[in-house]
C-alpha cells in the first residue's frame, strides 16, 4: 500500500491557503494536509478552520517539521533561507515558493541537502521555458533575459519604488522602471521577482542573468518574457498569467506550477526534465 505523504504549508496566505485546498481536495488519496504554521497565528487558525480542523495548527516550525514530510514554503523571501535550512537539517524535503530568498544560498542548500539526503523542490513558477533552458545550461547559454510587465498596484510598497520616489498613480504608458541583473532584481522587488531566481538557478546564475521590469497601465496579466540564446538555439516564451485573486504582486500559474511539482513528486511518470 502506498505511503501517505504527510504535506505542511508554512506561510498561511493567498498562495498557501490555495495550496492547502488543492491538497485536500485534489490529492486525498496519495497525500494528507498535515499541518499548517504562519508567523501571524491567526491566519493560520483561520485557514484550518475552512477544514474544521484546528489541530492542523502548529505554533512553531519545529512542531510542522515534525509532522510532515514534506514542508512548503510560501513565506516572504526573508524568512525562506532559515525555513529551508532548518528543514532540510531535519531531514525532511521542502518545495520552496519564496525562492528570490534562497538565490544567495542555494549553493549551501545544495549540499546540505546532499548530505542529509533530502530533495529540495522548485516549482518553475509564473514563468515557461524552464525545461528548454535546463537543457540548453547543459552546453552553452550565451544570455537570458528576462522582461517583466505587470499592472502599478503590484510594485505598491516596494522599497525601491519607495526609495526612487517612482509616482505609480502618475504612470500613464508602459515605463520600465528597473533593468539590471538578477541579484539587484531580486534584492529591489523580493515579492515580485521571484521567477527572476528560479531562472537564474536553472540556467547561468543571478549575475549574468537581465531583468527588466515594466510597469503597464493597460495590463490585465502578470506578463513576462524570457530570451535564451545559447549553442542549441534561440528560446523566446510569454506568460500572460492571470493575477492571483487574493494577491496582485503574484501570478495564479504560480499555484499551478506548485501543484504540478507536487505531481511530479507523487505520480509514478515524470514529464519534463
Amino acid at each position: 500500500m502506498t505511503k501517505i505523504l504527510k504535506i505542511g504549508i508554512i506561510g498561511c496566505g493567498a498562495i498557501g491557503s490555495s495550496l492547502a485546498k488543492i491538497i485536500s481536495s485534489e490529492f486525498s488519496q496519495k497525500a494528507q494536509l498535515a499541518g499548517l504554521c504562519d508567523s501571524e497565528v491567526e491566519k493560520a487558525y483561520n485557514l484550518a478552520n475552512k477544514f474544521n480542523n484546528q489541530k492542523l495548527v502548529a505554533l512553531t516550525l519545529d512542531d510542522l517539521i515534525n509532522r510532515v514530510d514534506l514542508v512548503i514554503e510560501a513565506t516572504k523571501p526573508d524568512s525562506a533561507f532559515d525555513i529551508a535550512k532548518k528543514t532540510i537539517s531535519a531531514a525532511k524535503n521542502i518545495m520552496i515558493m519564496s525562492v528570490g530568498g534562497i538565490i544567495e544560498h542555494y549553493k549551501e542548500l545544495d549540499v546540505l541537502a546532499q548530505d542529509k539526503n533530502v530533495r529540495v523542490f522548485i516549482p518553475s513558477g509564473a514563468i515557461c521555458g524552464i525545461d528548454g533552458l535546463k537543457a540548453a545550461a547543459c552546453g552553452k547559454i550565451n544570455k537570458v533575459i528576462l522582461t517583466t510587465k505587470k499592472p502599478p498596484r503590484a510594485f505598491v510598497g516596494i522599497p525601491y519604488v519607495l526609495k526612487r520616489k517612482i509616482r505609480l498613480d502618475n504612470i500613464t504608458e508602459d515605463t520600465v522602471i528597473f533593468e539590471g541583473d538578477a541579484n539587484t532584481a531580486i534584492r529591489a522587488f523580493p515579492q515580485n521577482i521571484n521567477v527572476a531566481a528560479t531562472l537564474s538557478i536553472a540556467g547561468i546564475g543571478p549575475a549574468n542573468t537581465v531583468v527588466r521590469i515594466v510597469a503597464s497601465p493597460t495590463a490585465t496579466a502578470n506578463i513576462h518574457e524570457i530570451e535564451i540564446e545559447s549553442e542549441a538555439g534561440r528560446i523566446f516564451t510569454r506568460a500572460e498569467n492571470v493575477i492571483h485573486p487574493d494577491n496582485p504582486k503574484t501570478s495564479y500559474l504560480a499555484v499551478l506550477a506548485a501543484v504540478a511539482t507536487l505531481k511530479q513528486i507523487l505520480e509514478p511518470i515524470k514529464i519534463g526534465t
